[in-house]
């Protein structure tokens, strides 16, 4: 366990803490502040869930890759034209 880690786990109790203060008191808990920035791994995040269903993977079909194609390079040569002015 990393300094980092053991900050972390720290600073996650004292919330806690603050949160069960507030309930004895009768006043409202104050509302956790969030870091800037992807959130750590926790232990109950590392473990596995039921794998998702596959997503079916979509294909093309020649006629709509050759569209695409097509309105691909009319883009390229509207783009041409206008730089060659």
């Amino acid at each position: 366990m990393g300094v980092s880690d053991i900050l972390a786990a720290i600073d996650q109790e004292i919330a806690q803490l603050q949160q069960a203060r507030a309930l004895l008191s009768g006043g409202v808990a104050p509302v956790a502040k969030r870091k800037a920035g992807r959130p750590r791994k926790t232990a109950a995040v590392t473990v596995p869930a039921a794998k998702p269903a596959k997503k079916k993977k979509r294909n093309l079909s020649p006629e709509g890759r050759k569209r695409i194609a097509e309105a691909v390079k009319k883009r390229w040569a509207a783009q041409k034209a206008a730089a060659s002015k």
